[in-house]
């Protein structure tokens, strides 16, 4: 199987510019593309080198940032289907922070490597265009989280969360550990436990070791009000 037969029928459905490429510059970018699966907990990305243009196959993954003390800020998080573009700081230059990307399970991804994909950004406009909407498309959940982070109580920052992950899931049932949830909120371990200790207590919520499910979702609603 060729570079061009294993990635033209993804990035084809994915990238609007790829009609627009001529057939040498499809070429190109086929074949410095590589497949590749990251394991549960693998740092994809440190922000010191450019990883590249990253394609969520399967799996999950988790940018975040971190401060010089060690605490992390999730700023969102990549699913099937999603474009993870920080990771090329050298398509980007105008992005002068640091986002680390790691695997949150093992996530099955198709990597198109940066200096490449910058290189064919110079020359084709479409492409720096589409790099660009994508970034800034993402900004918009970075504000998000910042919003939560400096203005809303953490009784309501961890309502959200469940009920967007439970959404995202399909399930009443979050199989997460409180230090994960503490990550995603931007908060610490002990906070999250304690006040879904309290959201037990109120019987919102249940909690087993590694799960919390959902009883009562009309109060949990309610709480993001």
């Amino acid at each position: 199987m060729t570079a061009r037969t294993e990635f033209e029928p993804v990035y084809k459905d994915i990238f609007p510019f790829w009609s627009r490429l001529s057939e040498a510059d499809r070429d190109y970018l086929c074949e410095n593309s590589y497949a590749v699966t990251y394991p549960r907990g693998r740092n994809i990305h440190d922000g010191n080198d450019c990883s590249g243009v990253i394609l969520v196959q399967n799996g999950s993954l988790r940018l975040y940032m971190m401060s010089d003390e060690g605490r992390e800020i999730t700023l969102y998080r990549l699913h099937r289907g999603d474009i993870c573009m920080l990771s090329a700081s050298c398509v980007l230059e105008s992005i002068t922070f640091d986002v680390f990307v790691d695997a949150e399970e093992d996530s099955d991804c198709y990597v198109i490597g940066g200096p490449a994909f910058a290189a064919l950004s110079e020359r084709v406009p479409d492409i720096r265009i589409f790099a660009l909407e994508t970034a800034v498309g993402r900004f918009s959940d970075v504000m998000w989280v910042m919003q939560q982070i400096l203005f809303m109580s953490m009784d309501k920052r961890l309502a959200i969360f469940l009920l967007d992950e439970s959404a995202r899931t399909g399930v009443d049932t979050i199989t997460l550990t409180h230090g994960q949830i503490a990550r995603y909120i931007g908060s610490a371990r002990e906070v999250v436990s304690r006040m879904l200790k309290y959201f037990a207590g109120e019987g919102i919520v249940e909690v087993s070791r590694g799960d919390i499910r959902i009883l009562d979702r009309k109060r949990l609603r309610e709480l993001t009000s």
